[in-house]
This record gives C-alpha cells, sequence and structure tokens, in this order.
C-alpha cells in the first residue's frame, strides 16, 4: 500500500508544516529551546532533584521490546478507544500544563484549538493562563485539572465555574502535597513573567490577576477530597496514582478513572517511572474503570507500549509545550499528528488492527532491560 492511498487517520488532515527538520516529537524539543526565555525552558524542562525519575520515566520504555504479529489484516487500522462514555479517535489527550502563554502569546486558546480540530481531549490546568471559559468557547472535548485551593469559598467557585462550562472531567492532581524542589529553577531564578496571570484562580477567589499568583492551595488532601469533588456530578479522574493500593482507594472513594502518573519527574525524586507503575494498578483496577497513564512518551510505540500493558489511553504534556513554542497551534497540531500516525503504523507492524488486540503478549523484556539512557 502506498502513502498515497493509506486510509486518512480519525477523520481529520495532519496538519502541514514548512520546516523538514521537524519529524518528530524529538525534533520539538531540540526546536523549542530557540523560542523560550531561560526561565520558561527550565519550568518546562526541568524535574525535582537530581531527575532520575524524569529520566526514568523516558527510559522505562526501553525497558520493553514489541514482539510483533503477521499476516492479520491490518488494511484498515483503528486506533478509536471510549474513555468515560466519549468516542476518542485516538488513545492520546493532553495532559495538564501550567503557563501556555510563556511558550507562545495565544497560549492555551492555540491548544485548545489544536486539540478540538482532532477531537483530542484537552486538560486545562488550575494553574493555566487563559480564562477556563475562553478555552471552553473554542469547543472540543475538555477536561478540567483541580488544584484544591485552601479558602473554601474559592475552591468552590473554581469547580463550579468548570463544571458551568461543559468540562467533561476534573482531573483532580493528588501528587502535590507541597511543591518539589525544582532546581532547574532555583538555578536560573525563575518567576512566572508579569504579563502571564492565571485567571482561574483568580476569578474564584475574588483577587486581581496579578494577585491569583499569591493564593493559596491546600497543604494536604484526603480520600474525603475525592469524594467531594465527585458530588459535582462530573466524573474525577485521579491524577498521580503509582502505588496500586491508592488505585483501590481511589475507586472506593469514587474516582471515575486512574491516571498513572509521578507529575513528569517533577514531585518526588526517585519515585517508580509511570510506565513500570502501571501494570500492578492496572491489575488492581481489574477493569471497573479506565486506567489512564502519562510520563515520558514521545513515539507512537511508546504510546503502543503502554497500552499493551494495560492503560486505556496515553496523556502527552511536555511535547505539546514544544510544538506551542515552536509555531502556536500549527505546532501543536503537528505534534498530535505526529504521534498519532506513529501509533497507527506501530499498530499497522504490530499485526493489531484494533486497540483492544493490544496486549502484554506483544511485549517482552528488553535483553538489557536497565533502559539507562544513552
Amino acid at each position: 500500500m502506498s502513502e498515497t492511498d493509506r486510509p486518512a487517520l480519525a477523520g481529520f488532515q495532519p496538519e502541514r508544516v514548512d520546516d523538514p527538520t521537524l519529524i518528530n516529537l524529538d525534533d520539538y524539543e531540540r526546536a523549542a529551546p530557540e523560542r523560550l526565555t531561560a526561565g520558561a525552558l527550565a519550568y518546562y524542562t526541568g524535574g525535582a532533584n537530581d531527575e532520575r525519575t524524569l529520566t526514568d520515566n523516558r527510559a522505562a520504555f526501553r525497558r520493553w521490546r514489541i514482539l510483533p504479529r503477521v499476516l492479520r489484516d491490518v488494511s484498515t487500522v483503528d486506533p478509536g478507544v471510549s474513555i468515560l462514555g466519549r468516542a476518542w479517535p485516538s488513545p492520546i489527550w493532553i495532559a495538564p500544563t501550567a503557563f501556555h502563554r510563556m511558550a507562545h502569546s495565544d497560549g492555551e486558546l492555540a491548544t485548545a484549538r489544536a486539540a478540538a480540530a482532532r477531537g483530542i481531549t484537552l486538560t486545562l490546568s488550575t494553574s493555566s493562563s487563559t480564562d477556563l471559559a475562553d478555552v471552553a468557547a473554542v469547543g472540543g472535548p475538555r477536561w478540567f485539572q483541580v488544584y484544591l485551593l485552601a479558602d473554601p469559598g474559592a475552591r468552590r467557585a473554581l469547580v463550579e465555574r468548570a463544571v458551568a462550562a461543559g468540562y467533561e472531567g476534573l482531573v483532580l492532581t493528588v501528587d502535590l502535597p507541597r511543591v518539589g524542589r525544582r532546581e532547574r529553577d532555583i538555578r536560573v531564578g525563575f518567576r512566572v513573567p508579569d504579563e502571564v496571570a492565571v485567571p482561574n484562580i483568580a476569578t474564584a477567589a475574588g483577587v486581581s490577576p496579578a494577585e491569583g499568583l499569591k493564593v493559596a492551595f491546600v497543604q494536604s488532601m484526603t480520600w474525603a477530597d475525592v469524594e467531594w469533588l465527585a458530588g459535582f456530578g462530573v466524573p474525577v479522574i485521579v491524577k498521580g496514582i503509582l502505588h496500586p493500593d491508592d488505585a483501590r482507594l481511589a475507586l472506593d472513594h469514587g474516582a471515575a478513572a486512574i491516571d498513572v502518573s509521578n507529575h513528569g519527574g517533577r514531585q518526588l525524586d526517585g519515585a517508580i517511572a509511570s510506565l513500570d507503575a502501571l501494570p500492578a494498578v492496572v491489575e488492581a483496577v481489574a477493569g471497573r474503570v479506565p486506567v489512564l497513564m502519562d510520563g515520558g512518551v514521545r513515539r507512537g510505540t511508546d504510546a503502543l507500549t503502554a497500552l499493551a500493558l494495560g492503560a486505556s489511553a496515553v496523556g502527552i504534556g511536555r511535547p505539546v509545550l514544544w510544538g506551542l513554542a515552536v509555531n502556536g497551534e500549527a505546532g501543536v497540531g503537528h505534534v498530535l499528528d505526529l504521534l498519532i500516525a506513529e501509533l497507527e503504523l506501530a499498530m499497522a507492524l504490530a499485526g493489531a488492527a484494533r486497540v483492544a488486540e493490544l496486549a502484554a503478549d506483544l511485549l517482552v523484556p528488553a535483553p538489557d532491560s536497565r533502559g539507562e539512557p544513552a
């Protein structure tokens, strides 16, 4: 089958770019620093302390090899899945990241437009630099990531605004009782630029945009907070689960989905890689709710590996920021197109026409499974 007669992916036309050097997500990561300030680059790129977990998120994928099947009908490959009652054209979602206006003047609006054009679910951060109502006006499937504000009234107001604006899921980040020590930020003296605000927080707290960054978050959360959030009638996705016992507890307290995540290596350095934590969480959940994951996904084969280990879908965070920095909406669109196309090709070459056919028997441990970075 030639490139010209290969089936179109998920009903959209891939974003066209004029730069022939941008052919994968790593190319965008290499190109982005030229468009970012030193502070923004440190904030987006860095992890906690020695960045062992940050590095291991990528290395974990090298601990597996694909054992493909052949002579199967892959003339049509469908990467579509169903997550929380919505049909997704691909098992890719955009994980929450803050301050998109540090990467591009259009900020989260550019990200939202690229995602909506492809039917990709965008998760908007509480700390987004664009108001949640403006992002909702773009359309497309969307979730809202929740940090619990310390003031109870502001906390409720934030969630109520997101629900009223049509956000279809609430992604509660549970691995940030305190901010991890991010030494790249410290070395460059990172501070959020004056022209970048956090309107969601400011509006909920009833303060000026300039005061929004001073609004306090809760210092600790408990399972009662999951129950409280579930009471708003919107599915709650608990983000930051690594231990299988916590996955079981999340379901006991009203979670509609689990996101296996270590916050991109930005919180507890030395924590297990998301991919390494995934199989035990999948086993604990036992098919009762979707199990998502994020952390280190850069290739379609990475996505395939996570899906074969039981993930329902995989999230990307930093690659979206690289695309945004390089070329705004078009850059984000191209990053998504590249990853989706790579996954579709990997599925075909592995002998899987549907995501449901991706199972653990398509994987074997790598001969040298230490996964040391090159």
